[in-house]
């Protein structure tokens, strides 16, 4: 046998027992739901701002990074949505590297997914209590989903997983607004092919049981740029893009068309600097465009307390140690610029 089992772990429902959600935070979650959902059918014009470390790696810098943001959003409030981002598990492209803190709640030790599921839960939830933020993670593993349901408040299906069956069918019954990227390759049909169905009610197989989901209206696409076969990224989110990709959401006629731009990855060929420029980019065609107003709901960044990134055990406090992110001054410089422009 090439697999070994190292010990069994506790499903969903144990580990809400052991850490359960109160009746109060529950409503703040329902709460900022509410809100998101506004945003994303077009009854508020708020800008959503999804923002944070590409990886969440230690408890105590994350929440620095997040109690910031808090004392940002309070100043923006009126104009400005924010999603943290607490990204839990990282998708590699060759299977090297850290993946994330569900893996290694520690990045120095060796994985341990038994303390992962208990790290992550406990950080959703201490981000919660103590800021009033639900935040975002990224559906890596759609199985896990149900060890965070209840405290989430967006989920993102990655660029890598928009074209495998299962995300989508769990993405059409999650319960909670998804946002899903375009693929590596940059198939704008891929990615309306994936909102569809997730839009969709479905029948499947879900952790062992016989599910049906009743379809999710609030799927909708997440532009992160791509790859071309020559290795070169290639950016999706300039003036025309955004006009194309509205032309073809009218086309399918999906319910609740939105768009967010990611404004590293591809989009910015992992230059993290140059999403500032980006993100000015977007909103002046949002000024433009009554058209991309619309349909452009908010923008992807990655920023945690230092600018750029580390290796493992590099030992600089608040810096990534995946992809590099900005740090917090040029981050709260840029939510208030997006604030004034919103």
């Amino acid at each position: 046998m090439d697999m070994i089992f190292d010990r069994k772990l506790p499903i969903p429902m144990e580990t809400k027992e052991m850490y359960p959600l109160s009746p109060a935070l529950a409503e703040v979650v329902a709460r900022r739901a509410g809100e998101l959902r506004r945003i994303l059918d077009g009854r508020s014009d708020k800008l959503l701002l999804i923002i944070g470390p590409c990886s969440a790696d230690r408890e105590d810098s994350i929440l620095d990074y997040i109690g910031r943001l808090r004392r940002v959003q309070e100043q923006v409030e009126d104009r400005i949505f924010i999603i943290p981002r607490i990204y839990t598990n990282k998708p590699r492209t060759s299977g090297d590297g850290y993946m994330g803190m569900l893996h290694q709640p520690d990045p120095d030790e060796k994985p341990d997914l038994f303390k992962g599921i208990a790290a992550i839960r406990e950080l959703h939830m201490r981000v919660l209590r103590e800021t009033g933020f639900s935040c975002a993670d990224e559906m890596l593993y759609p199985e896990n989903f149900k060890y965070l349901d209840d405290l989430l408040a967006y989920v993102t299906v990655g660029a890598r997983s928009v074209e495998d069956q299962q995300h989508r069918l769990t993405a059409s019954g999650v319960g909670i607004p998804v946002g899903m990227k375009n693929p590596t390759g940059g198939s704008i049909d891929v990615l309306l092919n994936a909102i569809t169905s997730a839009q969709h009610p479905h029948s499947f197989i879900y952790r062992g049981w016989q599910a049906h989901s009743l379809g999710n209206p609030y799927a909708h696409a997440i532009l992160r740029g791509y790859v071309d076969k020559h290795g070169r990224s290639v950016p999706n989110y300039h003036y025309e893009n955004l006009m194309q990709l509205s032309e073809a959401y009218t086309r399918r006629e999906l319910q609740n068309p939105a768009v967010i731009v990611d404004t590293n990855h591809a989009n910015s060929g992992k230059q993290y600097l140059q999403q500032i420029r980006i993100a000015r980019e977007v909103m002046l065609n949002r000024r433009w465009s009554g058209e991309i107003r619309r349909l452009v709901k908010g923008l992807m960044v990655e920023s945690y307390l230092e600018d750029g990134a580390q290796p493992i055990g590099g030992g600089c406090y608040g810096q990534s140690i995946t992809d590099p992110c900005l740090g917090w001054e040029k981050t709260e410089r840029l939510i208030l610029e997006l604030a004034e422009q919103a």
